[in-house]
Protein backbone atom coordinates (compact mmCIF):
# COMPACT_ATOMS: atom_id res chain seq x y z
CA UNK A 1 0.00 0.00 0.00
CA UNK A 2 0.61 3.45 -0.80
CA UNK A 3 2.38 5.67 2.28
CA UNK A 4 -0.07 8.17 1.41
CA UNK A 5 -3.26 6.32 1.17
CA UNK A 6 -3.77 5.37 5.14
CA UNK A 7 -3.81 8.91 5.39
CA UNK A 8 -6.51 9.18 2.39
CA UNK A 9 -8.65 6.56 4.39
CA UNK A 10 -7.74 8.49 7.82
CA UNK A 11 -8.64 12.03 6.53
CA UNK A 12 -11.99 10.73 4.51
CA UNK A 13 -13.06 9.15 8.17
CA UNK A 14 -11.78 11.73 10.31
CA UNK A 15 -14.03 14.11 7.81
CA UNK A 16 -16.97 11.67 7.99
CA UNK A 17 -16.96 11.30 11.82
CA UNK A 18 -16.92 15.73 11.93
CA UNK A 19 -20.13 15.25 9.79
CA UNK A 20 -22.43 12.84 11.59
CA UNK A 21 -21.37 15.15 15.58
CA UNK A 22 -22.26 17.99 13.71
CA UNK A 23 -25.61 16.79 11.95
CA UNK A 24 -27.13 14.97 15.31
CA UNK A 25 -27.41 18.39 16.57
CA UNK A 26 -29.40 19.59 13.62
CA UNK A 27 -33.04 19.49 13.74
CA UNK A 28 -35.27 17.16 11.31
CA UNK A 29 -31.57 14.86 10.87
CA UNK A 30 -33.24 11.08 12.28
CA UNK A 31 -30.49 8.99 10.98
CA UNK A 32 -27.16 8.37 9.41
CA UNK A 33 -25.33 6.07 7.46
CA UNK A 34 -22.01 5.90 5.95
CA UNK A 35 -22.25 3.95 2.59
CA UNK A 36 -19.55 3.65 -1.01
CA UNK A 37 -16.25 2.40 -1.22
CA UNK A 38 -14.72 3.67 2.26
CA UNK A 39 -16.34 0.73 3.53
CA UNK A 40 -14.70 -1.44 1.09
CA UNK A 41 -11.15 -2.47 1.12
CA UNK A 42 -10.15 0.23 -1.33
CA UNK A 43 -6.67 1.81 -0.47
CA UNK A 44 -7.30 5.01 -1.50
CA UNK A 45 -11.08 6.09 -2.09
CA UNK A 46 -11.97 9.01 -3.80
CA UNK A 47 -14.39 10.14 -1.18
CA UNK A 48 -16.71 9.47 1.58
CA UNK A 49 -20.60 8.75 0.93
CA UNK A 50 -22.77 9.62 3.95
CA UNK A 51 -26.84 9.23 3.74
CA UNK A 52 -29.04 11.06 5.74
CA UNK A 53 -32.39 10.74 6.97
CA UNK A 54 -34.52 13.66 7.26
CA UNK A 55 -38.22 14.75 8.59
CA UNK A 56 -40.45 15.96 5.62
CA UNK A 57 -40.28 19.26 7.09
CA UNK A 58 -36.53 19.38 7.77
CA UNK A 59 -34.43 22.70 7.23
CA UNK A 60 -31.75 21.41 4.58
CA UNK A 61 -30.08 24.22 4.56
CA UNK A 62 -28.24 23.79 7.64
CA UNK A 63 -27.47 20.13 6.62
CA UNK A 64 -26.07 21.75 2.87
CA UNK A 65 -23.71 24.21 4.77
CA UNK A 66 -22.24 21.28 6.86
CA UNK A 67 -22.24 19.23 3.24
CA UNK A 68 -20.41 22.04 1.90
CA UNK A 69 -18.16 22.54 4.47
CA UNK A 70 -17.36 18.42 4.72
CA UNK A 71 -16.62 19.19 0.88
CA UNK A 72 -14.43 21.73 1.87
CA UNK A 73 -12.19 19.96 4.33
CA UNK A 74 -11.92 17.09 1.97
CA UNK A 75 -11.21 19.21 -1.61
CA UNK A 76 -7.52 20.47 -0.61
CA UNK A 77 -6.75 16.35 -0.36
CA UNK A 78 -8.32 16.27 -3.90
CA UNK A 79 -10.90 14.25 -2.64
CA UNK A 80 -14.63 14.74 -2.10
CA UNK A 81 -18.19 13.59 -0.35
CA UNK A 82 -21.80 12.97 -1.08
CA UNK A 83 -24.36 13.41 1.47
CA UNK A 84 -27.26 11.85 -0.10
CA UNK A 85 -30.87 12.33 1.35
CA UNK A 86 -33.57 9.77 2.25
CA UNK A 87 -37.47 10.94 3.89
CA UNK A 88 -38.31 8.81 7.18
CA UNK A 89 -39.89 6.05 4.71
CA UNK A 90 -37.01 5.24 3.43
CA UNK A 91 -37.88 7.19 -0.18
CA UNK A 92 -34.50 8.66 -1.88
CA UNK A 93 -34.68 12.15 -2.56
CA UNK A 94 -31.57 13.14 -3.85
CA UNK A 95 -28.43 14.84 -2.42
CA UNK A 96 -27.83 18.10 -0.75
CA UNK A 97 -27.57 21.52 -3.03
CA UNK A 98 -23.78 22.20 -3.06
CA UNK A 99 -24.45 26.12 -3.99
CA UNK A 100 -24.40 28.57 -1.16
CA UNK A 101 -27.50 30.01 -2.78
CA UNK A 102 -29.87 27.87 -4.08
CA UNK A 103 -33.12 28.67 -5.67
CA UNK A 104 -34.68 28.98 -9.26
CA UNK A 105 -32.67 30.90 -12.07
CA UNK A 106 -29.89 31.46 -9.90
CA UNK A 107 -27.83 28.97 -11.45
CA UNK A 108 -27.73 27.94 -15.15
CA UNK A 109 -25.51 24.37 -14.60
CA UNK A 110 -27.65 23.27 -11.92
CA UNK A 111 -29.22 19.81 -13.17
CA UNK A 112 -31.88 19.58 -9.99
CA UNK A 113 -35.24 18.50 -11.73
CA UNK A 114 -36.84 20.62 -9.09
CA UNK A 115 -34.67 23.22 -8.89
CA UNK A 116 -35.58 25.56 -5.07
CA UNK A 117 -38.61 23.34 -4.71
CA UNK A 118 -37.60 22.07 -1.45
CA UNK A 119 -34.30 24.76 -1.12
CA UNK A 120 -31.29 22.80 -0.84
CA UNK A 121 -32.30 20.04 -2.06
CA UNK A 122 -30.67 18.84 -5.05
CA UNK A 123 -33.20 16.06 -6.83
CA UNK A 124 -30.60 14.96 -9.78
CA UNK A 125 -32.10 11.88 -9.35
CA UNK A 126 -31.67 11.50 -13.10
CA UNK A 127 -27.89 11.57 -12.77
CA UNK A 128 -27.66 9.54 -9.84
CA UNK A 129 -30.22 7.21 -7.81
CA UNK A 130 -29.38 5.12 -4.85
CA UNK A 131 -30.81 1.62 -4.69
CA UNK A 132 -33.71 0.92 -2.79
CA UNK A 133 -32.16 -2.30 -0.77
CA UNK A 134 -29.24 0.39 0.23
CA UNK A 135 -31.82 3.26 1.46
CA UNK A 136 -33.76 0.45 3.21
CA UNK A 137 -30.40 -1.14 4.94
CA UNK A 138 -27.58 0.62 4.53
CA UNK A 139 -24.55 -1.25 5.01
CA UNK A 140 -23.14 0.85 8.31
CA UNK A 141 -26.32 3.19 10.28
CA UNK A 142 -23.93 5.12 12.67
CA UNK A 143 -26.55 7.01 14.35
CA UNK A 144 -28.77 7.05 16.30
CA UNK A 145 -27.64 3.55 16.35
CA UNK A 146 -25.41 1.85 15.31
CA UNK A 147 -25.73 -1.18 12.69
CA UNK A 148 -23.49 -3.20 10.34
CA UNK A 149 -24.41 -5.05 7.57
CA UNK A 150 -20.92 -5.91 6.85
CA UNK A 151 -17.65 -6.34 7.85
CA UNK A 152 -16.43 -3.09 8.01
CA UNK A 153 -12.26 -2.14 8.21
CA UNK A 154 -10.54 -1.32 10.82
CA UNK A 155 -9.84 2.05 10.19
CA UNK A 156 -14.08 2.05 9.88
CA UNK A 157 -14.01 0.37 12.90
CA UNK A 158 -12.11 2.99 15.21
CA UNK A 159 -14.09 5.55 13.65
CA UNK A 160 -17.06 3.86 14.80
CA UNK A 161 -15.81 3.02 18.32
CA UNK A 162 -15.31 7.21 18.75
CA UNK A 163 -19.41 7.72 18.23
CA UNK A 164 -20.94 9.14 21.65
CA UNK A 165 -23.76 6.34 21.25
CA UNK A 166 -23.67 3.05 22.73
CA UNK A 167 -23.45 -0.03 19.14
CA UNK A 168 -23.69 -3.87 19.36
CA UNK A 169 -20.54 -5.17 17.10
CA UNK A 170 -22.56 -7.91 15.48
CA UNK A 171 -22.97 -7.61 11.96
CA UNK A 172 -27.00 -7.94 10.87
CA UNK A 173 -27.30 -10.15 7.99
CA UNK A 174 -30.03 -8.70 5.32
CA UNK A 175 -32.22 -11.40 3.81
CA UNK A 176 -31.26 -12.23 0.03
CA UNK A 177 -27.79 -10.19 0.66
CA UNK A 178 -24.00 -11.62 0.89
CA UNK A 179 -23.52 -8.05 3.06
CA UNK A 180 -20.25 -6.76 1.55
CA UNK A 181 -19.37 -3.47 1.13
CA UNK A 182 -17.94 -4.12 -2.22
CA UNK A 183 -21.52 -4.97 -3.97
CA UNK A 184 -23.09 -2.40 -2.30
CA UNK A 185 -20.05 -0.26 -3.84
CA UNK A 186 -20.98 -1.74 -6.88
CA UNK A 187 -24.72 -1.30 -6.86
CA UNK A 188 -24.20 2.58 -6.61
CA UNK A 189 -22.37 2.25 -9.68
CA UNK A 190 -24.33 0.58 -11.67
CA UNK A 191 -26.89 3.12 -10.16
CA UNK A 192 -25.57 6.38 -11.95
CA UNK A 193 -27.45 6.83 -14.95
CA UNK A 194 -25.95 8.72 -18.32
CA UNK A 195 -26.81 12.18 -18.42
Amino acid sequence: MNEGQPKVRASLLEAALWFVQSATRLSGVQRLALIGSILSDRPSPKDVDLLVYVAGDADLAPLASLARRLMGRLQSQNRGADVFLADERCHYLGRTCSWKVCRPGVRASCDALHCGRRPYLHDDVATIRLPDSLIAAPLLDLWPRVVRRCQVPADVEEMVSRLPQSHDTAVERTAGSPSLAAGAHRDRQVSRLSP
